[in-house]
């Protein structure tokens, strides 16, 4: 299985989900809401939702430069 990135307007998308070969397990969409609408705190985090399904291990560095840098052994 392989993940993919879809970028542009819904036209475009669809289109492109149309064209991949295999089948679609799952879609993760990330929606816009209009410029002159006031978030909610709770949808600030995008990702607060699937928090849930997610895995975290005791005592891991999960922040961003801690996942883009090389260990010593690698």
């Amino acid at each position: 299985m392989r993940a993919q990135v879809l970028k542009g307007s819904k036209g475009e998308i669809a289109e492109s989900v149309v064209q991949i070969d295999g089948v679609i397990r799952e879609v993760i969409l990330f929606v816009e809401e209009p410029s002159d609408s006031v978030l909610d705190p709770s949808e600030e985090d995008i990702f607060a939702e699937m928090e849930p399904f997610m895995v975290r291990v005791n005592g891991a560095d999960y922040s961003r430069q801690s996942l883009y840098t090389r260990m010593e052994d690698e």
